[in-house]
């Protein structure tokens, strides 16, 4: 075992899961909503900082202490639903990166065909995750897509199209606003 591993597993011991996580996700939402919404009114952080830590202990005191109802401890449902949220954000953001690859800007009423890169994106972010989790199970037409040196063939074809496209094409004075803006990705300014 690592080092790194033994220093995950003596914080682990020391109570990571079980009170400082949950306790600071608590409190740092806490204090962020009532810094933002400023509910108790202009220049009042220390009050935001002690009802943040009150609503933080107010959350972790009683998993400590075992006084949760059974099947109603707050601290297990964070550590069992957080996981899966960050899941979600993983998800999210790789679909931002792959619509920012292709169009540029989140723009979303300047092109026609950005619809179909978002949807195209999504389709395969939620491949790649599905597959991650396996509830696909075996796909068997897809065998090929697996071997690393078919990926990185297609991604090398795709590359060398679109620069072989964007050598031989002819300008236009109204040309469609998504190539545009991929052709506008690759000029230098």
């Amino acid at each position: 075992m690592s080092v790194f591993e033994n220093a995950i597993i003596t914080l682990e011991n020391f109570g990571l899961t079980d009170v400082l996580i949950p306790f600071l996700l608590v409190f740092t939402i806490v204090f962020a909503v009532f810094q933002k919404t400023k509910i108790l009114g202009e220049g009042r952080k220390n009050f935001n900082i002690m009802i943040g830590l009150i609503m933080g202990l107010a959350v972790v005191i009683p998993h400590v202490t075992h006084t949760y109802p059974a099947n109603g401890d707050v601290v297990d449902i964070i550590n069992k639903a957080l996981p899966n949220v960050s899941i979600v954000v993983v998800a999210v953001i790789m679909l931002l990166l792959l619509i920012g690859l292709f169009g540029g800007e989140a723009n979303w009423g300047g092109s026609t065909y950005l619809g179909l890169v978002v949807i195209i994106a999504l389709v395969v972010v939620i491949y790649i995750f599905g597959a991650a989790a396996n509830l696909w199970g075996e796909v068997t037409w897809l065998w090929w897509l697996r071997d690393p040196d078919t990926q990185a063939l297609i991604v090398v074809i795709l590359v060398f199209a679109v620069i072989v496209w964007y050598i031989t094409k002819e300008e236009k004075t109204t040309g469609n606003k998504f190539l545009e803006g991929v052709r506008d990705m690759f000029r230098s300014k």
